[in-house]
């Protein structure tokens, strides 16, 4: 597919996003792949099993969002190959970082809420704005996949709000 075109194969409307939409989008598929290393840290430092089980959860999504992000590269005819994503990079060395100063504590879980929550709220930026960009170049099915993962994202997000505040938050 041309890079002017859409998938209906006509030209594609506001063709000057579509650069900006694959450097995202391959900074997204390397946030997702360090996240899955982050997450299972997570799992097995979380101490409540209502945390421990969220994060399972999303590690299993994480994985699946992954085999989404390499159907969005086959949809765009680009190669699946990511561009290190500093941002992620830097939550998941904060979410570190949390890990060793509230180890032994009575907040760490809540502490580990706060770090998921982060990577979190990046990850909803940044499938909101590829989701806007795919519709607005008619990339349909393309925007159809980044939609449903923001609503993944958005779902975790939630989740962990209520761990929070129903378990991690109150000792």
């Amino acid at each position: 597919m041309s890079k002017k075109m859409n998938q209906n194969g006509e030209k594609m409307p506001n063709a000057h996003l579509h650069e900006l939409m694959v450097d995202e989008l391959k900074d997204i598929y390397n946030a997702e792949r360090q996240l899955l290393a982050g997450l299972k840290k997570l799992v097995s430092t979380a101490e409540g099993e209502e945390l421990k089980n969220a994060f399972k959860e999303h590690l299993q999504e994480t994985e699946g969002q992954i085999d989404k992000l390499k159907q969005v590269f086959q949809l765009l005819d680009l190669p699946a190959r990511g561009k290190k994503c500093k941002a992620m990079e830097g939550l998941l060395n904060e979410a570190d970082e949390i890990m060793s100063e509230f180890e032994g504590s009575e907040a760490l879980d809540a502490a580990l809420v706060a770090a998921a929550q982060k990577v979190e709220h990046y990850e909803i930026a940044t499938y909101g704005s590829l989701a806007t960009y795919a519709k607005l170049m008619q990339h349909d099915d393309v925007a159809a996949i980044f939609a449903e993962i923001l609503e993944q994202e958005k779902n975790a997000d939630e989740k962990l709000t209520q761990v929070a505040m129903s378990k991690a938050n109150k000792k």
